[in-house]
């Protein structure tokens, strides 16, 4: 499903250069290939449901959609379309980000590029693409993706939580229905948990086992516990297989006339935090010409 997915969202990319002759053919063509994978996921899911009959619990948020679509009192009511493109906001607009935030960060540092490129090279060799089932092989991979999402977090704050009870954490009484902001944006960069905090060095994962999906409080990109972001499964193998192969199959350059000091990453707030000035790069194929 990622490939698939991937495949769909290097077309958007490929889609978005200045307006030129055909590229309205381009925006339908587009449409015509995410309608037909958003009906894949969508019928697959209900393939599933149908075969657990009154078994069945839900696993990730097309579940939980599908739930609601059936409910005759929801306010709002969730047809098939309103389903695709919710799953299309929640599964790629955080993914590019995160991609795109760490293609400012790898930009800068080419030694980083490098070194991630020797290791795809010695794994995955020349003739194919990354896969799925490689990413257990790929430590240094998973090791740049960690150190964005602690530098560069999608969101400021967390969803907000709710005090259910009174108590004290680290010293501070919390009142029973307080409201909770989590800034982890804050957390990603406190000194007290993290060597050289401002600084993008994935080596500091190399070797240790440290979690992204809310064990290990001083990295929460995706939330923790039962309010942990329920795209995260499909986010994860998206920003995974989309920058290891852009990694693979492509070298960086800047746009003729700037340089590595040019590149800005100061950040701008919204829904999502993403780079205040997008970075043109031009990409350049590595791999034999076939595999393209």
């Amino acid at each position: 499903m990622a490939k698939q997915f991937l495949r769909i969202h290097d077309t958007s990319f490929a889609s978005r250069p200045a307006l030129d002759i055909g590229y309205v053919k381009k925006m339908k063509d587009l449409y015509k290939k995410l309608d037909k994978f958003h009906n894949y996921v969508i019928d697959d899911h209900l393939d599933r449901r149908k075969a657990d009959k009154d078994h069945f619990v839900p696993k990730d948020v097309v579940d939980v959609l599908l739930q609601l679509a059936e409910d005759p009192n929801l306010e709002v009511k969730l047809t098939r379309d309103c389903i695709k493109g919710l799953f299309q906001s929640v599964a790629q607009t955080p993914s590019a980000t995160t991609v795109e935030w760490t293609i400012h960060e790898l930009i800068k540092q080419p030694r980083i590029i490098q070194k991630a490129k020797e290791e795809l090279d010695r794994v995955i060799g020349r003739n194919r693409w990354v896969e799925e089932n490689d990413f257990s092989q790929l430590p240094y991979i998973e090791a740049i993706i960690k150190e964005s999402f602690r530098l560069h977090p999608l969101a400021t704050f967390l969803a907000p939580h709710y005090a259910i009870e009174d108590c004290n954490v680290a010293g501070y009484d919390i009142s029973k229905g307080t409201t909770i902001l989590i800034n982890t944006w804050s957390i990603g960069r406190d000194p007290n948990s993290w060597s050289e905090p401002e600084k993008f060095l994935p080596e500091r994962f190399l070797g240790k086992e440290i979690d992204i999906l809310g064990s290990n409080f001083a990295l929460l990109p995706f939330g923790s516990g039962r309010r942990r972001c329920p795209g995260y499964k499909l986010g994860l193998k998206v920003v995974r297989t989309m920058l290891a192969n852009l990694l693979h199959g492509f070298d960086w350059k800047l746009v003729e006339g700037m340089r590595v000091e040019d590149v800005c990453l100061e950040e701008e707030y919204g829904l999502t935090t993403h780079p205040k000035v997008p970075l043109q790069i031009i990409m350049e194929p590595t791999l034999p010409n076939h595999l393209y």
